[in-house]
């Protein structure tokens, strides 16, 4: 297998003509199946785990490793003793990949083997006893097996750590740095080396604190023995071994250097300014951090439908101009495109807020919520303002405060140059939490944030600047938090988690201000000032507000 080790600067795209000629190639007369159905890593993967007792596979997303795993599998479970026939036992980090699993080994049973019965294998959902250490049924939980008619079969459990007690055979962790219960997971297979199982650890990496990388650092160190070994692989490296081709074959596409070009950009760039992410799930180099706080699924979850998005970006130029002069700017736009917003919001319902500060680099983040009967936190819409005068900034809060309908309080970024206007706000408005953001704070209000994803409390704007912003949240020494390194959004902005802390801020708000409204009275009548919307106000820069989104 070709050397594919990243280049020495991890912390950038590589760019197309920088990777070896083996990635950038079409091989001639290329023939996808002329070794096989595996792949050379695959191949190499099967190898190994028939070498070693401990296998691991440190690999990047969609490597086809656990495909292979399940195809060697099925042949196993298909012999018989005498020919190395064993139980296969299969442990994902969710049901649906437990079932996915025994779909691929019910496929390739059909054309391999001919399966206990009527030749014809199937799935089976049954009830499996779980055990506690000392070997004891301590409950029933589902699974699927698919069962063979050498005597043995292959088994999908749920990833309690439990399942693993008083099991006897071949073991596969799948997704291993994704179990809610890494460690313990690890630690009970791992006990199974003791009467002569063999174990088998899949994963991309979740960090460098992750005990899936600990246990990677621990065998390199030759804690292990002799009997356990790593197979890496990488992104790169599966298209070297012809993953493109691959692809284009099971597709029915002719394959072509162009579109082997765009085919590689288009999964790099899908990344978008989320790099830790990248070199992490495709290049297996672990981020600083413990991994993403909050899984995928529940952001994609929570992110129900597109909802206005409110950018509001200056120039330099902007901050010379009169008090005056920016203050009618700020108040024209922001009396036609804020406040029918704030109009649609629902009167009987209590609304809170949090704001995350930044003046220059980063973004100031400005989130309302909205709290349903159910206590569901619903965001209505988002403000985000960048490089943008602090004057104006308090002048789009003031603004919005007291136009929330039953207000009952908000909660704000009050860090350094945020303290002065979190300090004035809470002087005029008095319902609002001056939050310094600390590995205190972060340590005692983030795990109640995150449980809300899980619990399915937040409905909030499908937008990806925002889902990046929430996937950085990371598990720093046990803390969630952020990490110290911001990125880049397509138009250059730099972004450092800003929408997640600003919703963490309101979340903190909903759960610590009193729920008694505040009511304000006028004072006196406040003239906006009319204009005519300028043709494509989405890219709007007349000296420069920049409203997007909406």
């Amino acid at each position: 297998m070709p050397n594919l080790a990243p280049l020495a600067d991890t912390q950038r795209i590589v760019e197309w003509d920088e990777l070896p000629e083996s990635v950038r190639s079409l091989p001639a007369s290329f023939n996808p199946l002329a070794e096989g159905v595996f792949m050379a890593h695959q191949t190499a993967w099967v190898r190994i785990i028939h070498i070693f007792d401990l296998a691991i596979a440190e690999k990047n997303r969609r490597s086809g490793i656990t495909l292979a795993t399940a195809l060697d599998d099925t042949i196993t479970a298909a012999s018989k003793k005498s020919a190395g026939g064993s139980n296969v036992f299969y442990i994902g980090d969710t049901r649906e990949k437990g079932l996915e699993f025994i779909g691929y080994v019910a496929k390739f049973a059909k054309l391999i083997v001919k399966a206990q019965g009527d030749g014809v294998s199937s799935i089976e959902q049954f009830i499996f006893e779980d055990q506690d250490t000392r070997g004891e049924a301590t409950q029933q939980i589902t699974a699927f097996r698919v069962r063979f008619s050498s005597g043995y079969r292959i088994v999908a459990l749920s990833s309690r750590p439990e399942n693993v007690h008083g099991l006897q055979g071949i073991v596969n962790i799948d997704e291993a740095a994704l179990h809610k219960d890494v460690r313990k997971v690890i630690e009970s297979a791992t006990a199974l080396l003791i009467w002569g199982g063999r174990i088998r650890i899949i994963s991309t990496h979740r960090g460098l604190k992750n005990p899936f990388n600990e246990l990677i650092r621990d065998v390199r160190q030759g804690l292990y023995g002799a009997k356990a070994g790593i197979f890496k692989i990488t992104f790169d490296e599966c298209v070297a071994n012809g993953l493109y081709e691959r692809v284009c074959f099971m597709s029915g596409k002719t394959p072509t250097p162009e579109d082997k070009k765009d085919w590689y950009l288009r999964i790099r760039k899908a990344y978008g300014p989320r790099k830790s992410a990248m070199l992490e799930e495709l290049d297996t180099i672990p981020r600083d951090g413990e991994g993403s706080a909050i899984p995928g699924p529940w952001i994609e979850r929570a992110m129900r439908e597109v909802r206005p998005v409110l950018r509001l970006s200056f120039d330099e130029d902007f901050k010379h101009w009169s008090v005056d002069a920016r203050t009618a700017e700020i108040t024209a736009l922001i009396s036609r495109v804020l406040l029918p917003l704030l109009l649609k919001l629902p009167r009987d319902l209590r609304h809170y807020f949090g704001m995350d500060f930044a003046r220059k680099g980063h973004l100031t983040v400005i989130t309302p919520i909205t709290l349903k009967l159910d206590l569901q936190r619903f965001v209505p819409f988002v403000i985000e303002l960048h490089n943008c005068p602090i004057l104006q900034q308090q002048q789009v809060l003031w603004y919005l405060i007291p136009k929330l309908p039953r207000f009952c309080g908000g909660a704000m970024d009050a860090t350094g140059p945020g303290q002065n206007i979190a300090e004035l706000t809470w002087e005029s408005f008095k319902a609002v939490e001056q939050v310094n953001l600390s590995r205190h704070w972060y340590r005692d209000n983030m795990t109640g944030f995150v449980q809300d994803f899980e619990d399915d409390m937040f409905d909030i704007p499908r937008d990806a600047e925002h889902e990046s912003d929430l996937r950085d949240l990371e598990r720093i020494d046990g803390i969630i938090m952020l990490p110290k390194t911001a990125t880049e959004n397509e138009e250059g902005i730099a972004r450092h988690g800003d929408y997640a802390i600003s919703l963490a801020l309101a979340d903190f708000a909903v759960r610590t201000c009193k729920p008694s409204p505040i009511e304000f009275e006028s004072d006196g009548e406040r003239v906006a000032i009319e204009f005519d919307k300028p043709d494509g106000l989405d890219d709007y820069k007349a000296g420069t507000p920049d409203f997007r989104g909406f």
